[in-house]
């Protein structure tokens, strides 16, 4: 078969310091079918030299645009690839990237996008550490709470982007978390358990001078997927822009007159506003890093008319959990009740007819819970209901053992 091409965009603005590495880090790759366009917004430094020592290799073309999404949407609707990625212009692919992302649409055809994991680099290009966030995926939490998938590793199907839309130029920060959630919502994503990326992480860096402004937009884009007023991931982002601003305000105001009251009041805010992005990430979704289920899970499933199939383990700890039940509702209608026996176990839910077409959105309630520690304020006093597995779409061929679950199986695409 031949192999498809790949195109690769780099939306780039005064960023000569940086480019050289971007470019060679892209035409290094082993791949052999590339398309390399930077799109460049005008800039006044050495952007411009830097790239003409390479133009036999790529297309480059420097006119005023709107800002970063306008130059992504103009490389993403000239590109040739059945393929499609961007590479900011401070950022870096990791040897084998390319190929590594087209054998991941080779395993999983129906993907819209695959993605990896990835380093963190300060402004000399030093590793600083892996990108933490990155985990197989979770429908429910990137619409509802965080953006874990690192945007140096994505790579999407061309075909999904022009059915589903470009990136929407109104957005600054969170163009790539926006356009992820409407692929999610529509086709699986893949997740590549190998390095593909690096993010340069420095003071002068977008992510970073952001602010509020950033948690403003971030908001309005939760807002827009989940209906709700107050989504978990505005609580987490906007909590941490706002605790920085407050803490600097009052730098400001009381640093001169009484610092030791500054920094007080200073260490309250913080430890106030971290109390309340850990709650919050630790319990919005019921599920827990370490497998357990609380006694309410909420899922989410692209649009899917199949069976759902749900997995899991419930320890044996007597009556504790004898007689658990696991209630369902989708999309706010109930979907059956089904009880679980100690060990392995699996069934399977048939989505009321009215939801088929829709985005998926699973209640699983639990009848029975245990705290581990039963002294107050003090060891594990998480809510407990079972080990969940993982969730499937569609028939089921076989009976897979537990922990052989397909892509969608890992934590609930």
């Amino acid at each position: 078969m031949a192999l498809p091409l790949v195109t690769v965009v780099t939306p780039s603005f005064n960023q000569g310091h940086f480019i050289r590495a971007t470019i060679e880090s892209v035409l290094s790759q082993d791949y052999p079918h590339v398309e390399y366009l930077i799109k460049d917004g005008g800039s006044t430094d050495e952007t411009a030299a830097v790239a003409s020592e390479y133009s036999s290799r790529l297309t480059f073309v420097s006119e005023k645009d709107s800002g970063q999404s306008e130059a992504i949407n103009k490389g993403f609707r000239e590109a040739q690839g059945s393929i499609v990625s961007w590479l900011n212009s401070d950022d870096l692919y990791l040897p084998g990237a390319i190929r590594t992302a087209v054998e991941g649409f080779g395993r999983n055809p129906q993907a819209g996008a695959v993605y990896g994991e990835g380093y963190l680099l300060d402004r000399e290009g030093r590793v600083s550490g892996r990108f933490p966030w990155t985990e197989p995926p979770n429908l429910w939490k990137l619409v509802h709470l965080s953006d874990y998938i690192l945007q140096q590793t994505v790579f999407f199907r061309k075909d999904v982007v022009n059915h589903l839309g470009y990136l929407d130029e109104t957005l600054h920060y969170t163009m790539d978390w926006d356009l992820l959630i409407r692929i999610g919502m529509k086709c699986p994503l893949e997740y590549i358990p190998e390095y593909m990326g690096c993010l340069r992480e420095y003071p002068e860096a977008k992510t970073f001078t952001g602010g509020t402004r950033r948690a403003r937009e971030l908001h309005a884009v939760l807002r827009r997927y989940t209906g709700m007023r107050l989504p978990p991931g505005s609580i987490v982002y906007g909590l941490d822009a706002y605790q920085q601003s407050w803490c600097a305000r009052l730098n400001r105001f009381l640093s001169g007159k009484c610092p030791p009251l500054a920094a007080w009041l200073q260490r309250g805010i913080r430890t106030a506003a971290q109390s309340v992005i850990d709650h919050t990430v630790k319990h919005s979704q019921g599920l827990y890093s370490d497998g357990w289920a609380g006694p309410l899970l909420r899922l989410m499933l692209p649009a899917n008319s199949g069976p759902v199939w749900i997995e899991g383990v419930l320890p044996d700890w007597g009556a504790v959990f004898r007689g658990q039940t696991i209630t369902v509702e989708a999309n706010g209608v109930p979907a059956g009740k089904y009880p679980v026996g100690f060990g392995e176990f699996q069934f399977r839910v048939d989505p009321p007819p009215e939801t088929h077409g829709q985005v998926l959105n699973l209640k699983l309630r639990a009848s029975r819970y245990r705290v581990p520690s039963r002294i107050p304020s003090r060891g594990d006093r998480r809510r407990l209901a079972y080990q969940f597995r993982g969730i499937r779409c569609g028939e089921l061929l076989e009976s897979p053992g537990l922990g052989k679950l397909s892509t969608q199986a890992a934590t609930a695409s």
